[in-house]
């Protein structure tokens, strides 16, 4: 299927109890939403480690990075606990310039790099490989993404994914908005805009292939009321899937070749 995202399940996210706990870190403008599009950010995590374990045929080796409070990792329990598919995991590991273990050890995360992801001093252990790296709305945050990449790129396995995504912006304007956004920005602030062409070409500079590229909705607001109909959820995919040039996110899916 050219879009397979359009098959993929989002009936757990209606009237998720586990989702609506204040552990989770969802707004509170939301909680009553049947499928808020807000979500759909860990929703594409979730079905892109879904698929790729069962492709796999065993669980996963992963490293996060940029774990805040363990949203991501919770949004997996969430979705198993309400009818989705449960999902194991051979390793789950955090990387964030802040870590709070205390939170993040009960979720199931199992290993820490507390590091400045633009420091010239951070790196992961060596040799270490994953089979999935995930990068879920960090990039945006970073003055040189790209140098980021290049230091995790070595660490996938022959056949592993980078998987996350972002903000999105057409390619047209993408610089100036840059340019824009940049003076005067506060820590941890939005500094880097993204295209369609800008993952390319970051995927082609490391060595990694474009399986996935998608936009994600055509249109999102906090507790706006469509959003209690799964036909509206699809329909944002839909748009996004044929409009990836759309402002709106970009989600990805880079694979690194077996040799």
């Amino acid at each position: 299927m050219l879009h397979p995202q359009l098959d993929w399940d989002y009936e757990f996210l209606k009237n998720n109890p586990v989702l609506k706990e204040d552990s989770y870190g969802i707004p509170a403008s939301i909680k009553h939403i049947h499928y808020p599009i807000r979500l759909v950010r860990y929703w594409f995590m979730y079905h892109f480690l879904r698929v790729e374990t069962e492709r796999q045929g065993r669980p996963l080796e992963v490293c996060e990075i940029g774990v805040d409070v363990g949203q991501m990792l919770g949004f997996m329990h969430a979705a198993a606990a309400n009818g989705g598919a449960k999902i194991d995991f051979a390793a789950w590991e955090a990387v964030d310039a802040i870590v709070r273990k205390e939170i993040l050890e009960p979720v199931g995360y199992n290993h820490f790099y507390e590091v400045d992801l633009e420091s010239p001093q951070f790196k992961l252990d060596k040799g270490r490989r994953y089979d999935a790296m995930i990068l879920l709305h960090v990039l945006e945050h970073l003055f040189e993404p790209e140098k980021l990449i290049g230091k995790l790129a070595p660490h996938l396995k022959p056949g592993g994914m980078m998987i996350g995504g972002f903000p999105s912006t057409p390619e047209f304007y993408a610089a100036k908005r840059e340019a824009k956004i940049r003076p005067g920005q506060r820590k941890y602030g939005h500094v880097s805009v993204f295209s369609r062409q800008r993952v390319e070409r970051m995927a082609r500079a490391n060595g990694l292939e474009v399986e996935f590229l998608s936009g994600a909705f055509f249109m999102r607001k906090k507790g706006f009321f469509l959003e209690n109909f799964g036909w509206w959820y699809r329909f944002n995919l839909w748009f996004g899937a044929l409009f990836p040039e759309w402002p709106g996110e970009l989600y990805f899916v880079l694979r690194k070749p077996l040799k």
